[in-house]
């Protein structure tokens, strides 16, 4: 695997283990074996310290033929030999399939002849015994040897000798797996102490400037530039400690140049000896520092939603190169800050910035791959759009309708009086020459009898003038008994109405003294209004907006409230030039008449109603309104 140990602390874990080891089991008397438990104990690679392990466990365990140590990626392999034994003059490749089975397997396994083909039945014969590596409850490798047994006892020994040794390249694992969890714990946590700085500003900017400059700060890096792509490529936005860069100068250019090159690459470059990937070009990065003098370098592509939106750029002392770690972390900052930074800077953009995008977003899903349900509904919503803009319909106007009389005449009160009696209210149905209501006529007699007796008075005063022939007298009387005389025929006028009678037979449309009985009345207030049954007149309240496409002889339909599912067929009859102010708005009184009579039909009755105009598209019919409206807007805006 050429796995080496880098730092001082894994070449130490590996020293502790040998040296446990070492001290635990019987060193073998020998100059060679004295130098097998050197390299054991200053083992500096896992290899080294594989093979070594090994080849003690060889000749700890007793007669053995051959061993076979498999290492690979934790769990997902592929797993291969790092170490054998003998390392020369003898082949494993027949352990191969006992190494197979108990990786499968996740357990011991001990089969007979070392070819993995079964179990041993006597324990005694060439055996081969696989133990697998687990550490944390994750496989790493495993380790296979290959005996020759003399019996059950023997073999079960060495079974135990085995597993004991196994021990120690667990506890190995083990100690790296902790370590590896604390190092990833703490990268973690100094990438959110990062990321946290670029959060709480208001503008992209201000988030992208705190969080180089934490960089920069954190590493000790010369400079660090995060960019943004733009156009197809790479612009730096950002600089740590510099408020202020031209876009023009060739150092920003290169720096450019070089965040495209980890972008279209979509992977982490770092120069000098940045870690080995196949096929990863640093052509720009190279020229960044030859001609600029930059240090060492390290490019981190930035994602959002898996898509690349730019990359981060640190640059130090070439006398301080990147080490993996500080890799890592640039790396760990770049994930949690791309999506955070992308979202504010789209929400930074301008209006017309941010439509302008959406549309670009829309146009890619709908012409590239994937995306079927939205160029279906796009397919549909199209469809729609060219249906309604080819189809026609029927326009018609609506309006609110109210159905009136076309003759309505008042019951007035003949003189002053009081109310006696009201048998009809509104709505009751009434004959011709029907009582309305009856005023009380006492006082009116009580006047005729008065007048009666000043008449007979002046009579009798006209009768003794003409005895004494007194001509001035008989004129003064006359003229008295003649004003007398009106009086009566006066109050015998108003008692021959003190009975309210209806006109014609129709319905009382509004009057109702049934409860006002003994009330006094003033002369010619109106006590109730009656309208006929077989004559009415329809009105339609149309808009302002709408008048002047309604014309006299269009048809119409309507739709009572009281008979909402019987359509009543109307003709308009009459436009009225002068319009009316009700309820926040202006309309025109259009008189329309029914096609047919209708017996159940009564004045006051409201509904809707709508006119037949032409035909017209049918987005004309669901948008003119508020077309004209922003036409009628926009011309009053304009100067």
């Amino acid at each position: 695997m050429d796995r080496s140990l880098e730092s001082e602390s894994e070449r130490g874990a590996l020293r502790r283990a040998a040296e446990s080891l070492a001290a635990t089991v019987a060193q073998p008397e020998g100059e060679h074996d004295s130098g097998l438990w050197a390299r054991f104990a200053q083992a500096a690679t896992i290899e080294t310290f594989c093979a070594s392990w090994l080849e003690l466990q060889c000749r700890v365990v007793g007669p053995v033929e051959a061993g076979m140590v498999l290492l690979g990626p934790a769990d997902r392999g592929p797993f291969r030999p790092v170490a054998t034994w003998p390392v020369k003059g003898h082949f494993v490749t027949h352990l191969s399939k006992t190494a197979e089975r108990t990786l499968k397997e996740r357990r011991e396994v001990v089969t007979r002849g070392g070819d993995g083909s079964g179990s041993t039945a006597s324990g005694i014969g060439r055996y081969a015994i696989g133990r697998p590596i687990e550490a944390c409850g994750v496989i790493h490798g495993a380790a296979v040897i290959e005996v020759v047994s003399s019996s059950d006892a023997n073999l079960q020994s060495m079974v135990r000798q085995l597993h004991w040794g196994a021990a120690w390249l667990e506890l190995l694992f083990s100690r790296e797996a902790v370590k590896a969890e604390k190092e990833t714990r703490e990268r973690i946590q100094a990438a959110l102490d990062l990321v946290a700085t670029s959060v709480g500003h208001e503008r992209c900017y201000e988030s992208a400037m705190a969080l180089v400059t934490s960089l920069a700060t954190k590493l000790q890096c010369d400079r660090v530039s995060i960019g943004f792509i733009s156009g197809g490529h790479t612009r730096v936005f950002a600089v740590s400690h510099s408020a202020e860069f031209k876009q023009q100068t060739n150092l920003i250019r290169s720096i450019g140049e070089a965040m495209d090159e980890a972008v279209e690459q979509r992977e982490t470059i770092v120069y000098p000896n940045g870690p080995p990937s196949a096929g990863v070009v640093s052509r720009t990065h190279t020229e960044l520092a030859r001609h600029h003098g930059a240090g060492a370098l390290c490019s981190v592509p930035l994602e959002a939603l898996g898509e690349p939106i730019g990359a981060l750029m640190l640059e130090r002392p070439m006398d301080r190169p990147f080490d993996n770690k500080t890799v890592e972390l640039c790396q760990s900052v770049a994930a949690l800050a791309g999506p955070i930074l992308e979202t504010h800077r789209r929400d930074d953009r301008w209006l017309i910035t941010k439509a302008a995008g959406s549309v670009k977003s829309y146009l890619v899903s709908l012409v590239g791959p994937r995306h079927v349900a939205l160029k279906v509904t796009t397919a549909v919503v199209v469809g729609l759009a060219l249906f309604c803009s080819l189809a026609k319909g029927d326009y018609r106007v609506s309006a609110r309708t109210v159905l009136e009389p076309i003759v309505l005449r008042a019951a007035a009160a003949p003189f002053n009086g009081y109310i006696r009696e009201a048998p009809v209210r509104a709505g009751d149905l009434v004959k011709a020459g029907q009582m309305l209501c009856t005023l009380d006529d006492r006082e009116l007699r009580l006047e005729r009898l008065k007048s009666l007796s000043k008449l007979e008075e002046y009579q009798k005063e006209y009768h003794k003038a003409m005895g004494e022939r007194e001509a001035a007298k008989v004129e003064i009387v006359t003229a008295q008994m003649h004003q007398a005389q009106a009086e009566i025929a006066l109050l015998d006028d108003q008692l021959a109405h003190t009975k309210v009678l209806a006109p014609f037979d129709g319905i009382v449309v509004t009057g109702d003294l049934s409860q006002q009985l003994g009330a006094p009345i003033e002369k010619g207030k109106v006590l109730f209004e009656v309208a006929p049954l077989d004559s009415y007149r329809l009105v339609i309240e149309v808009d302002e907006r709408d008048i002047a496409d309604v014309a006299v002889g269009q048809r119409g339909s309507l739709l009572l409230s009281a008979f909402p599912s019987e359509e009543i067929k109307v003709t308009v009859e009459k436009v009225t030039p002068v319009s009316t102010a009700k309820d926040g708005r202006n309309f025109f009184r259009v008189e329309a008449q029914f096609d047919q009579p209708h017996d159940r039909l009564r004045p006051g009755m409201e509904g809707a109603g709508k006119i037949e105009i032409d035909r017209r598209s049918l987005v004309w019919i669901w948008t003119h309104q508020i077309v004209d409206w922003m036409r009628l807007a926009a011309w009053s805006w304009l100067p």
